[in-house]
């Protein structure tokens, strides 16, 4: 069927899960219109690691080459005992990874990346966004759907993609009782500006990602921005379970937690610093995606913890994914045949990836004993062998359309 003749795909959520599929599917030839419930795109935001899998993707889209000059390649991953600054391991990523992997392992500003698929988006004539738009629910039928917005509009579509984040819409009305339950875990974060150095042993240090453990507890901290600024994500056992993205935090009440945790970390970071917090939110995971001519990705399919890295590489792998499976639908009739396909490509990987998240959260908290045979073993493994060891999540690739 002609591009110009199909009707779109719908897509609840701008994202990046949402935005790299409106982009994946424009590949594969289907006009779509991308239903985002914010009527600007949002200035906040924080660092956002992108492995080599992930890289991929945003090459194939023709989204590398907008992000590659506002990025950060670092050398090497640092691990450290959080409350004696004792140096564990040192995992090698930078050219080592790049070499091996055939493509970067990349630090970047959310809102950079967001700011590059957005003009890939804006540059796309198949693709429609429509701001201000928050969908309530659909209606699907075999060949149509048509969502609602709060405000009364409704927009019809082919079939209708759910990138609605963690608290999709789409999967509740699909699945009404998979609701997300709270981890018991928070991650606050912030961005500084500090006079970081280049040397790969400094705490902050603009070419290394930097990782610190303690019981119930654990710090990332990475450049972005070509080094100009760091991410910093700390990561606790806390019972707050606040559904917002981008709480703020008292800034005190963070260096208080820092200084009892990691304080040479805290003394290196300083105060004064903005920070915002989320809680982790994880769901069981789901015996089927799609329903009809209705499917999910990303957070919506399959949240996933932190500890690996690949929330959003998951979601680029989902919506490239989507759009080879959708590039052999010749017509509407064949659109749920090419969601089953689409889900079995990716539910069996995106299980094992969100369940070897949840196995490093319960590594990196350990406390004790058990903390003490972590640490010894890591300072006696290579980091070479560690990261070789998820040659698995770091060499996925996109299948040709």
């Amino acid at each position: 069927m002609p591009n110009g003749q199909r009707t779109p795909v719908l897509i609840a959520g701008g994202g990046i899960g949402g935005l790299a599929a409106a982009l994946a599917l424009a590949q594969a030839g289907w006009p779509t219109v991308v239903a985002e419930r914010r009527a600007e795109w949002s200035e906040a935001g924080a660092g956002i690691q992108l492995s080599p899998n992930a890289v991929r993707v945003l090459q194939r889209l023709g989204v590398a080459p907008r992000l590659e000059t506002v990025v950060a390649s670092p050398r090497e991953i640092v691990v450290r005992d959080a409350a004696s600054a004792r140096m564990l391991q040192r995992l090698p990523l930078g050219d080592w990874i790049a070499s091996r992997q055939g493509a970067p392992y990349w630090l970047a500003h959310r809102r950079d990346l967001q700011a590059a698929l957005v003009a890939a988006v804006e540059a796309e004539p198949l693709i429609n966004v429509v701001s201000g738009f928050e969908m309530t629910y659909f209606e699907a039928a075999a060949e149509q759907v048509l969502i609602h917005a709060r405000d009364g509009r409704t927009l019809e579509g082919a079939m209708l993609v759910g990138a609605d984040g963690v608290f999709s819409r789409v999967r509740q009305q699909i699945f009404a009782p998979r609701a997300p339950h709270f981890s018991g875990r928070t991650a606050a974060r912030t961005i500084v500006s500090t006079p970081a150095s280049s040397d790969p042993d400094a705490i902050l240090s603009t070419i290394c990602t930097g990782v610190w453990l303690a019981p119930g507890a654990h710090i990332v901290h990475y450049p972005i921005r070509a080094g100009r600024e760091i991410a910093v994500v700390v990561v606790r056992t806390e019972t707050w379970s606040g559904h917002g993205w981008s709480e703020p935090v008292a800034a005190r009440d963070m260096e208080a937690a820092l200084e009892s945790v990691a304080p040479a970390f805290a003394r290196a970071l300083g105060s004064g610093h903005d920070w915002r917090r989320w809680a982790l939110f994880e769901t069981e995971p789901l015996a089927h995606w799609s329903k009809g001519v209705v499917t999910i990705l990303g957070d919506a399919a399959h949240p996933t913890l932190p500890f690996l890295a690949q929330g959003g590489a998951l979601a680029l792998e989902d919506a490239a994914t989507l759009g080879v499976c959708l590039a052999r639908a010749g017509n509407p009739a064949e659109i749920p045949a090419s969601l089953a396909a689409y889900e079995t490509a990716r539910a069996d990987r995106s299980r094992r990836v969100v369940a070897a998240a949840r196995r490093n959260g319960a590594i990196f908290h350990l406390s004790g004993p058990a903390a003490f045979a972590r640490n010894a073993a890591m300072r006696f493994v290579a980091g070479e062998r560690v990261i070789s060891g998820y040659d698995w999540v770091y060499g996925w690739r996109p299948e040709e359309y």
